[in-house]
């Protein structure tokens, strides 16, 4: 088992968040400064969307000292669950800074206020930004997927996503100046709204699942389920996974012969434990209950390999 010493993980958490508060802060003061010289809402509008990458950035380095702390009767299981409450807040910021960009840009357009024809100056920020953020999202994802932080790479996720957006700002300059049409530069920022919002919501829900005790990785219990049955005498049943950001914690009911001694039951226990670690990363903790074989009790939690057969079958169909 490979696992990612924490304290490493949280400096180059705060690494990355120092390296994507430089970068977006010249960016935006570019952007915001040159959209108003230039006479585009769109440019502004993508200059306004950097200006929350600072922000976010800054909510990252408050996650990373959180998640510093030792567990307590408070926090038993620790403070990891910091990034997934950090990553919600993040996706909230984006949203709203998409909702007031596309409400500013549609209230403009219904009340055909004049719109000044941007200047060219808007299209070399907008190449010049396309360039820096692409080269800011390879580094968060480098490093997000690296030390395995869903925090890191929501916000190299909305940095790509920045990436867009400043293409279709691109498009929308370039059309303008060619068709003279200073509208298109509206309904460009209209779309760059709508963008943002949809790339706020999706980051809201994917940390929803790990708040919730949820799991997008069916093979996680495959692998556990697995790992369990390669033990002599054990059966695994009542399986759950809790993630705390990229530590997993695992509890499980396990069915052994009724006939054996408790000091025997424990070492069957100790081995699942162990093979379990053994063949998945950063796994933090591994509850093994046992139970003898043939113990009929109704399972309100966790999955045994048959109910979560029906259960992505279900999900299959419902797609």
């Amino acid at each position: 088992m490979t696992e990612i010493n924490q304290k490493y993980r949280n400096q180059q958490i705060k690494k990355a968040s120092w390296v994507g508060i430089a970068g977006n802060t010249i960016l935006a003061v570019l952007k915001i400064v040159a959209g108003f010289l230039s006479g585009s809402l769109a440019v502004v509008g993508d200059g306004i969307d950097t200006a929350t990458d600072i922000l976010t950035y800054f909510i990252t380095l408050v996650a990373a000292r959180i998640m510093n702390k030792p567990p307590n009767y408070k926090y038993p299981y620790g403070y990891n669950r910091a990034e997934a409450v950090a990553t919600k807040a993040l996706s909230f910021v984006i949203f709203f800074a998409g909702a007031q960009l596309f409400l500013s840009a549609l209230l403009s357009l219904i009340k055909n206020e004049p719109h000044p024809l941007p200047s060219l100056l808007a299209i070399y920020i907008t190449v010049i930004s396309i360039v820096s953020k692409a080269g800011l999202a390879f580094y968060q994802f480098k490093i997000g997927r690296k030390i395995q932080s869903n925090m890191l790479i929501a916000n190299a996720k909305n940095m790509r996503n920045d990436i867009l957006i400043s293409a279709s700002v691109l498009i929308g300059l370039v059309f303008t100046q060619v068709f003279h049409l200073a509208i298109l530069d509206l309904l460009t920022a209209i779309a760059v709204g709508i963008w943002i919002m949809k790339a706020g919501f999706d980051i809201f829900m994917e940390s929803s699942r790990e708040l919730m005790d949820g799991s997008d990785n069916p093979e996680l219990y495959y692998k556990i389920f697995d790992a369990v049955e390669e033990v002599g005498g054990a059966n695994p049943h009542r399986v759950r996974v809790r993630k705390h950001s990229n530590l997993y914690t695992v509890d499980l009911d396990i069915e052994i012969d009724g006939k054996l001694t408790i000091e025997k039951g424990h070492e069957i226990a100790k081995e699942v434990e162990n093979n379990i670690k053994a063949q998945i990363e950063n796994v933090y903790d591994v509850l093994v209950h046992v139970e003898p074989e043939g113990n009929i009790e109704k399972e309100k939690f966790g999955l045994s390999r048959e109910n979560i057969d029906t259960e992505f079958k279900k999900d299959k169909n419902a797609k």
